[in-house]
């Protein structure tokens, strides 16, 4: 099954790349789909497509120049094309949980300056209600300990992100909480809430943002717009 995930997000990424006309300025976003949308956007690069990318992560940065795509930043560019980002989880109103991979902060800077967002996802990213995910929620590493008392106030499981046996530091110089709220029927409300607690620097939740997804499955890849995508019933 692992490997069959692995070629649907395959799949999504190469797709998006379809997107990407000549003389854009992409976002770039971060995980494991976005890397094979990187791939094959350098074979294109390489053929010739003129093309500048802002990258959200310092590893998608290093995908980006291993694959010889060309790098810009927000000291040049006032607002980019297209985005193409993945997903934690994505509901039918197109609300996402993001940040499993660290970089939700940079991500929703590179999004938010973006005149179309395309998410791309194995299938496997649909649910009906955002939560199953614990949402991460980037935060001060001073004082964190209070910060997340005052998320358990809210209904959340807080734990602080770990990786190799330490602390996990974002790129911004930040931790992580990855806060189990189980589900999380009104993202915009709980995100508001949360970016009102003193420490908290972001949510791993993004709502408003979206117009496309782009998900590959058993069936092939299948491409969603937004007020589609609101009639499709979700599978559990």
């Amino acid at each position: 099954m692992e490997e069959s995930v692995d070629v649907f997000k395959r799949m999504a990424g190469e797709k998006a790349v379809d997107y990407i006309e000549d003389g854009m300025l992409v976002g770039l976003g971060s995980g494991s789909t976005v890397y094979w949308m990187l791939k094959k956007l350098g074979e294109l690069v390489e053929q010739g497509l003129n093309v500048n990318g802002i990258s959200s992560s310092s590893l998608t940065e290093s995908w980006a120049r291993e694959f010889k795509i060309p790098l810009t930043d927000f000291s040049d560019v006032q607002l980019l094309d297209l985005a193409i980002d993945g997903a934690d989880e994505i509901d039918p109103s197109f609300h996402l949980i993001k940040g499993g991979g660290g970089s939700l902060v940079r991500e929703k800077v590179v999004n938010a300056h973006s005149k179309k967002l395309i998410i791309v996802a194995d299938q496997s990213k649909r649910v009906d209600v955002l939560g199953k995910f614990p949402l991460p929620v980037e935060v001060l590493q001073f004082g964190w300990q209070m910060t997340a008392n005052k998320i358990v106030e809210l209904g959340a499981k807080p734990v602080l992100r770990e990786e190799n046996g330490s602390v996990y530091v974002s790129d911004n110089g930040n931790y992580i909480l990855d806060c189990a709220f189980e589900s999380i029927p009104d993202p915009e409300n709980l995100h508001n809430k949360l970016k009102q607690l003193i420490g908290v620097i972001e949510t791993g939740l993004f709502f408003d943002m979206v117009d496309m997804v782009i998900m590959g499955g058993p069936e092939g890849t299948v491409v969603i717009n937004k007020q589609i995508y609101k009639d499709l019933k979700t599978s559990k």
